[in-house]
């Protein structure tokens, strides 16, 4: 039975419109999909709940954001909407001191942080560094990542020497993308010197690639993926824009099939490390499709899997754990899952 067959015996996909020419190109290069581990991510960033997989229950991998929902950028596409789930901490002390009480109260395991940029899309976590240096000396279990931005060298190796532990950027392919979707006048050149200076530092870097960002259209994503293939990254973490954020009418919503196609390029291109399908993407239908190219195409990881994703992976034969952290970061206490209802053989 081949992998179309056995993915109409999902019953969450049963208006997903999966394409059959895809999925078939997906079986085509079942090696790099079967039998290879996929991890499901469920971080306390906002709630989350399912048939399949279990939210944490704990803030055991908050967000915060030393600008609250402060974005001097205000980007098209989000308009400072991802900020608004992330507990704020506008100063060192609100961070330290939120930090050490979940850590006294619940499992805390790590945290992201994370804030607005400025206009030149940099954001100035200095003052956070002693805070960030002396957790990781009082705890040296927690995982921290945070969202770099924008920076130079100098600056990449400030942050690694504080202790932060995976460092994560978006790249982006076209200056047109920059210009008006980001309202940035920088170059491409600056979001790659950016991605070296992180990959020349000692943490785990793990760019992001924004599927859709030029109004949901596809443009500079293939550029972003070479990008992202010439240097020495952990892993990449692709997600797909989110018109729900943006100004009505300004934004299409990608076509699942054209998502999904960009897996199976970027599965390609990174071969030998983790490619991660991200937090942000439309929700309904879009996601279980989504979700499902995600599986079929051989990515390694889905932050807050859709309905059904297990049962992609149950029928084409690849195993699942779950772990309740950021998509980009390991804990090493993940949870080994099995499907509960009967997925196709």
């Amino acid at each position: 039975m081949n992998w179309f067959d056995r993915l109409a015996a999902v019953e969450e996909l049963e208006d997903a419109g999966l394409d059959a020419a895809l999925v078939a190109e997906c079986e085509h290069a079942a090696h790099r999909a079967v039998g290879r581990e996929i991890r499901f991510s469920t971080p306390t960033f906002r709630s989350y709940s399912g048939c399949e997989v279990s939210g944490c229950g704990k803030n055991r991998f908050p967000a915060f954001s030393v600008t609250a929902p402060g974005w001097a950028l205000m980007c098209d596409h989000c308009q400072a909407g991802i900020l608004e789930p992330m507990i704020p901490a506008v100063t060192p002390e609100a961070l330290d001191r939120q930090v050490r009480d979940l850590i006294a109260r619940e499992d805390l395991r790590g945290f992201l942080l994370s804030g607005g940029s400025n206009r030149r899309n940099e954001i100035r976590y200095e003052r956070y560094y002693p805070v960030v240096e002396h957790l990781k000396r009082d705890f040296p279990h927690l995982r921290i990542a945070i969202h770099s931005a924008l920076l130079d060298g100098a600056r990449a190796r400030s942050m690694a020497a504080a202790g932060v532990d995976t460092a994560m950027m978006d790249i982006i392919g076209a200056r047109e993308t920059i210009r008006e979707v980001y309202h940035l006048e920088r170059p491409v050149e600056d979001f790659e010197a950016t991605l070296a200076a992180l990959c020349s530092t000692s943490m785990e870097v793990v760019p992001h690639i924004v599927i859709g960002l030029h109004y949901g259209r596809l443009l500079g994503e293939p550029a972003a993926l070479e990008i992202a293939s010439r240097h020495r990254i952990h892993s990449l973490v692709l997600v797909v824009v989110m018109p729900f954020y943006a100004k009505p009418g300004l934004f299409q919503t990608p076509a699942t099939r054209d998502v999904g196609q960009l897996f199976l390029e970027a599965r390609g291109r990174i071969a030998d490390r983790p490619v991660l399908l991200g937090c942000a993407r439309p929700a309904g239908i879009h996601r279980r499709a989504t979700d499902a190219y995600a599986v079929l195409a051989g990515l390694d990881g889905i932050a807050f899997p859709a309905e059904g994703a297990l049962a992609v992976a149950t029928a084409i034969g690849r195993p699942a754990v779950q772990e309740h952290a950021c998509c980009s970061v390991r804990t090493g206490q993940a949870i080994r899952l099995q499907r509960r209802t009967t997925a196709a053989a």
